[in-house]
């Protein structure tokens, strides 16, 4: 799975948090009226990034574990969210989602903006539910979303981000014979020191493309007893199919 580095860090953490920010009161409505989430069972926020997911559990008063494959991300999601891990509420780790083992058990395992769209192959992703229904508790959710075939097709093309603070060039392509896409990313952000320069990074972020159906297949083989797809502002709402939507959510239960 693909790690980020400190600048592209930085740089997330400015810029990338208002989907976490608009998804994580959906996700936590579904889960407050499950049994576990009544309970105020921990969740797990894999693939954290920056921590704003696991913040808006926090502040709810619920124990969240946060890991993600970036040492970097860890970092700032430990600055972010740094009273609750100094009052023991909350821990960020590092480590892969396709193979990671946890002591403790879980209510909810969420992973959000496409974070599982970073694994390499099906092999890695089949790898990750195992994980993830070995850390859950009996009834527990898993929670994530996916780009889709139609959503991944839109990556072709360059997009100009300019800002004061960052300045962004998006060179995506999707690769209809290898099933991958990914972005080039170029960026100049301004450093913290008095003289305001700028410092330079190139990121490439790839998504490896799923069938919807196969993936809902590889849940279940996992041993998840119900799953179903739904787009986003309507979590609890199954929808059918699913590869017509530019990115599609999972919901699945223990």
């Amino acid at each position: 799975m693909q790690g980020y580095g400190p600048v592209f860090a930085k740089v997330y953490n400015l810029l990338w948090n208002d989907f976490a920010e608009r998804i994580a009161p959906q996700v936590h409505d579904l889960y407050a009226a499950t049994q576990a989430g009544q309970a105020k069972q921990p969740v797990l926020d894999l693939c954290c990034g920056t921590g704003y997911l696991s913040r808006f559990f926090l502040e709810l008063d619920f124990r969240v574990v946060g890991l993600d494959l970036s040492e970097y991300m860890i970092a700032y999601a430990r600055e972010n969210n740094l009273e609750y891990v100094v009052a023991g509420q909350a821990d960020f780790i590092q480590g892969d989602a396709a193979n990671f083992k946890l002591d403790e058990k879980f209510g909810l395992t969420v992973a959000t903006y496409d974070s599982l769209n970073h694994l390499p192959d099906a092999s890695a992703l089949q790898s990750c539910f195992r994980c993830v229904f070995d850390v859950l508790l009996e009834g527990g959710h898993f929670i994530f979303d996916l780009n889709t075939h139609a959503g991944l097709q839109q990556w072709n093309g360059v997009m100009v981000r300019p800002g004061e603070q960052v300045y962004l060039i998006n060179r995506g392509m999707y690769d209809e014979h290898t099933v991958k896409a990914w972005t080039k990313i170029t960026g100049f952000v301004r450093d913290d020191g008095e003289d305001g320069l700028f410092e330079r990074f190139d990121e490439t972020v790839y998504n490896t493309v799923f069938k919807m159906d196969a993936v809902r297949g590889w849940l279940l083989e996992a041993g998840f007893q119900a799953v179903h797809y739904a787009i986003d502002g309507e979590l609890n709402k199954p929808i059918e199919n699913p590869e017509t939507q530019k990115r599609v959510f999972f919901v699945a239960k223990k």
